[in-house]
């Protein structure tokens, strides 16, 4: 950050110019492995207390923030650093970002800055997202195709080469070119491992079945056509993912028709431990330990199955399964069983522990509590604001990924001109500020379209979480996925600064107006922490991040603005950012007229909101 190098040697004797890292027992009431004790005095030094490795990081993560800002911008070998004391711990344990590569790929080098940046701001977790339809994003060195076809995407009748174009991958399969092909190397992945347990951050690998398939049944069907051309059928069954005279009819979300394996094929099973086993040989050769893996699970269509053979042949033979609506919850049961031997925690969309039935039309399953299974819930729209709590209070492990709240490749506002989805609405960097993990009914204030509502009237009738199974909530995780990612400094602008808001949300002490029990005066308390919040973004984050690992591209939040009877006003989203406009059609620059206060204008003007170091946000025009 500044240049400087800092030598290491053993000894425990604090002095003035010391910086001494240590283990010890930091708030052993809380019993929390991440806690830590940072002093900085001028008798001595820096001591960094944690009670575990990780601890002391996080301590010297707040050491970092101590460091001038124009120190960390002139890159000063000499600086001084206020005398402080902190004792401090996350709220909760799992403090996660979802990152997809599947859709569109992001290369290593991406990757490791983002590492950094989720250190920096003491998260733990990297969910990489790496197999979907439309690309598999890891090798597997038994199976070549998966890659060789699976991660490329181009012009193609047939899928016989690689996967056909979308998401503007373009008609080539060139990485250079093309954010559709691409993939992780072993040795790539084994980099990336170890680079990201240096920083205290576990990565979680997510290989998606038996929805969201498509990439590796095409590599499959490839491989499986090769070897029968080689007249070896029995090679060519193999690692095969379908029943080839399954008529089933089903669209997928994403309008695929061809996109979910065969449970009932033992080669499905197989292919997914041959999988397991590739990446578990990484993680050893990484040094890192290998506990969690992410099933995926999402998005089954209906449909799927109800004309394969296969499945109607082994349905006939366990009756006790019923139809082919509960195929799903057969093959994850399976998968959990195959998976045990590894000692995993399994990860998966909410719909992996969830059965049909009840008035919704799907249930808690509860057979598979107890066995290492995380929901992560993402869906909190509409009347599943509540299905969080529900799983909790059955007895998973939860993870809380609400689209409404934690989903950042949704667009920033209804703006025309920001980028970004909103079919789960419009998610800004207060969204996850303001999110209430334990009561999110008394935070949401909105529809799934931004319309206003009455909290106590509209969510009455869900279920809240229980006192006892509060413990069940494991931690939050931010979601970026990657439909709209068409170029890499796009995943800086749809993190930066919501993951800011959310690292505050992960880390910090419930703030007081969670405990503030009427809803205007709730809103107010939480306006008011916004605005004190805001204000550290633009004197402190935003500087930060302009030099911080050569600096990132955060989105600075344009100005609002009106003319009313020929007089411009116009605010900025964060205090300490500047205006500045121009009436002549020309697009602001950081030489164009400030705004100090209300003008008067003759015509259209146009806007743009700046930041110190000259950063700007789009610009946006007014008409009198």
């Amino acid at each position: 950050m500044t240049g400087v190098r800092i030598g290491k040697t053993e000894g425990n004797k604090p002095g003035p110019k010391s910086i001494i890292l240590k283990k010890g027992n930091v708030l052993p009431e809380e019993n929390n492995p991440e806690a830590y004790h940072l002093t900085v005095s001028s008798s001595e030094g820096v001591v960094v207390e944690g009670n575990t490795a990780a601890g002391v990081f996080y301590g010297i993560q707040s050491l970092l923030r101590l460091i001038p800002l124009n120190a960390m911008q002139n890159r000063s070998t000499t600086f001084r650093i206020p005398a402080a004391e902190i004792t401090d711990a996350p709220r909760f344990g799992y403090r996660g970002l979802h990152f997809d590569v599947a859709r569109n790929f992001s290369n290593k080098e991406t990757i490791l800055k983002l590492i950094d940046l989720l250190a920096f701001y003491k998260l733990n977790t990297l969910h990489l997202h790496l197999t979907d339809d439309e690309g598999w994003r890891i090798e597997i060195p038994a199976l070549p195709e998966l890659t060789s076809i699976g991660s490329k995407r181009a012009h193609t009748l047939t899928d016989a080469n690689w996967l056909h174009p979308s998401y503007g991958s373009g008609p080539y399969a060139d990485p250079a070119s093309s954010r559709g092909t691409g993939y992780y190397s072993t040795r790539e992945f084994v980099e990336i491992l170890r680079y990201a347990t240096e920083r205290h951050i576990v990565v979680i690998p997510e290989i998606n079945f038996p929805g969201h398939a498509r990439a590796a049944i095409k590599s499959m069907e490839a491989r499986y056509k090769k070897l029968l051309s080689q007249n070896q059928p029995e090679k060519a069954e193999e690692f095969r993912l379908i029943d080839p005279a399954d008529s089933s009819v089903y669209l997928s979300a994403q309008a695929y028709n061809d996109n979910v394996v065969c449970v009932v094929r033992e080669s499905v099973y197989h292919f997914y431990e041959t999988v397991v086993k590739a990446l578990a040989e990484m993680y050893r050769q990484a040094g890192a330990p290998f506990r969690f893996i992410h099933t995926g699970g999402d998005e089954v269509p209906s449909g799927a199955w109800t004309k394969s053979p296969m499945c109607a042949v082994f349905l006939g033979q366990h009756p006790e399964i019923g139809g082919p609506e509960n195929l799903q919850a057969y093959f994850f049961e399976r998968l959990v069983s195959i998976l045990k031997p590894y000692n995993l925690m399994i990860g998966g969309w909410e719909e992996v522990a969830l059965k049909r039935g009840g008035e919704r039309g799907y249930m808690p399953n509860p057979s598979l509590t107890g066995q290492q299974v995380v929901p992560y819930v993402w869906n909190s729209l509409g009347n599943n604001l509540d299905l969080g709590y529900r799983l909790a209070n059955t007895g998973y492990p939860v993870v809380l990924c609400f689209v409404k709240n934690f989903y950042f490749d949704l667009a920033y506002s209804a703006d025309p001109e920001e980028p970004g989805l909103y079919w789960g609405g419009f998610v800004d960097e207060k969204k996850p500020f303001f999110l209430m993990p334990y009561d999110v009914f008394r935070s949401t204030f909105w529809d799934d379209f931004g319309r206003p509502v009455d909290p106590e009237k509209a969510y009455e009738k869900l279920e809240r979480l229980k006192p006892e199974a509060k413990k069940n909530i494991l931690g939050l995780q931010a979601e970026l996925w990657s439909e709209t990612l068409r170029k890499p400094e796009m995943v800086e602008y749809y993190l930066l600064p919501k993951l800011i808001s959310f690292a505050e949300r992960a880390w910090s002490p419930a703030p007081a107006w969670e405990n503030l029990t009427g809803t205007e005066e709730r809103i107010a308390g939480m306006m008011a922490d916004w605005n004190r919040f805001s204000a550290k973004i633009t004197a402190c984050e935003f500087p930060r991040l302009d030099v911080l690992n050569g600096g990132f591209i955060y989105r600075v939040p344009p100005p609002g603005a009106v003319i009313e009877n020929g007089i411009l006003k116009a605010n900025t989203a964060y205090p300490g950012l500047q205006i500045r406009y121009t009436a002549d059609g020309s697009e602001p620059g950081t030489t164009s007229p400030l705004y100090s206060g209300p003008v008067q204008v003759n015509g259209p003007v146009r806007l743009k909101a700046f930041t110190a170091s000259g950063k700007q946000s789009r610009s946006i025009t007014v008409m009198p």
